[in-house]
């Protein structure tokens, strides 16, 4: 038997599920040949991490990885994202995405390859540097995802589009290469697909959520003004931090006793900058805040809850000004279509073993991938597990979590993750990608 001709057994097995194991058993193989090289890859770029924006030798990386592969490359697209583009024969254009950027977070994970990385921030600060949130788990997954489609192209017809996009984590990412021409300099794509690792479910699985999959998101810096004076002279001065400090504690009576009970809403102060010495009163007061909702209504109806609060707040304390509210990056949920969703769980199950292929609530961070959706493009974005099985299990027997994303512990189990999250990105994309695009519209069409 040739090498092309074992890659028609996924393909088979992608349109009839009375039995899995041979998928599986083929996957398995296929995934042995690309993974030394994406492990690899993983190391490489988590030991070698890179903030958002800044991602200058990640990107490098990556498109010589996918030029290597037979990948038309185009670097530099919003920033330093990369574009890949592989035609084969008539057929849909199905685009996958992998982020580029890491975290301001101090690694803390022990592990040989723990990131040591220390840099700038954009604001001239310095601060050490982690892929705390699975970015290079997924930029590996992309690749081997990437090598096996490749060397496959008798299992599939159409267009593969693969992007490393910069700046997630600061929701500027998307937006950038999207202004840069990602839709019109390159192939407008008929689905646009994704996944993310994480320690809520074990390593070696998966779980796809239909419909709302994340959180509205909107990020805002309050700047409270006073009039500052000495700290043993308080009757002189307006204190910022105090009124601040009421502030914090009014925002949350937002979600308490303003949202109706059931929805969500989430109304978190990261941070607050103020003065310079214990006996000196500010004449202001720096706030950093993250809103999460689910529904657009309840979206509006917080947002303007903080500005009424807020300003009242500084009104009570006969604050010198009305404090400044900025609205600095926001996002929509991501949503899954509900139809193509169930169409997709298919193809995992075979590939992946119907256990290991489960339905998950929406989940509460939040993400940029909804800005490639609002240009008309239906996504399936869905989960994969990240936790070593073994600690998974004892942390739910003693009703404990694990280190989550954004965590300087966060360490995901790289195999069987990296295998798993291959292994259903090329099981998502064959299946796509053996469809036609009007069968696809007409899917997405029925479900809305």
């Amino acid at each position: 038997m040739t090498f092309c001709q074992h890659w028609l057994f996924p393909l088979l097995f992608a349109f009839s599920f009375s039995s899995s194991a041979p998928a599986q058993h083929s996957a398995t193989k296929e995934v042995d040949g690309v993974f030394p090289e994406a492990q690899a890859l993983y190391l490489d770029l988590h030991q070698h991490p890179e903030l958002s924006g800044h991602e200058t030798e990640t990107a490098t990386k990556v498109a010589a990885s996918l030029r290597r592969a037979g990948y038309e490359v185009t670097e530099h697209v919003g920033g330093t994202g990369i574009v890949a583009v592989l035609k084969n024969g008539v057929g849909p254009t199905i685009m996958l995405r992998t982020e580029l950027d890491a975290l301001p977070v101090e690694e803390k994970t022990g592990l040989p390859y723990a990131s040591k990385v220390h840099t700038k921030d954009d604001a001239g600060r310095d601060v050490p540097v982690m892929h705390a949130c699975g970015h290079d788990l997924h930029m590996a997954a992309l690749l081997g995802t990437a090598e096996i489609m490749a060397r496959s192209k008798n299992t599939w017809h159409g267009t593969l589009m693969l992007i490393g996009q910069p700046a997630e984590e600061t929701i500027s990412g998307a937006s950038a290469m999207i202004r840069d021409g990602l839709f019109t300099r390159f192939p407008k794509p008929d689905i646009v697909v994704a996944l993310h690792v994480g320690n809520v479910s074990p390593a070696g699985t998966v779980t796809i959520t239909p419909g709302i999959y994340n959180t509205n998101s909107d990020s805002l810096r309050i700047t409270i003004y006073g009039k500052g004076g000495h700290g043993a002279m308080p009757h002189t001065t307006v204190d910022p931090i105090v009124i601040a400090a009421r502030t914090i504690l009014s925002l949350q009576t937002i979600a308490s006793r303003e949202v109706k009970p059931g929805e969500l809403a989430i109304v978190t102060v990261g941070y607050i900058r103020a003065g310079t010495k214990n006996n000196i009163i500010p004449d202001q007061a720096e706030m950093g805040l993250t809103v999460r909702t689910y529904k657009t209504d309840v979206r509006k109806q917080v947002l303007e809850a903080i500005n009424r609060i807020t300003r009242a707040e500084a009104a009570a304390s006969n604050a010198p000004r009305e404090p400044l509210i900025e609205h600095l990056e926001g996002t929509d949920s991501v949503y899954n279509n509900p139809a193509l969703a169930e169409r997709l769980r298919a193809p995992l199950q075979a590939a992946l073993g119907a256990s290991n292929v489960t339905t998950a609530e929406p989940i509460t961070p939040s993400e940029d991938f909804s800005y490639f959706e609002a240009q008309d493009v239906p996504g399936f974005y869905f989960s994969l597990g990240g936790a070593d099985p073994e600690k998974f299990a004892e942390a739910k027997a003693a009703g404990t979590t694990l280190p989550s994303n954004h965590s300087p512990f966060f360490a995901p189990d790289v195999d069987p993750a990296l295998r798993t999250g291959i292994t259903a990105e090329v099981a998502v994309l064959r299946n796509l990608l053996n469809s036609s695009p009007e069968e696809l519209h007409k899917l997405i069409a029925a479900s809305q």
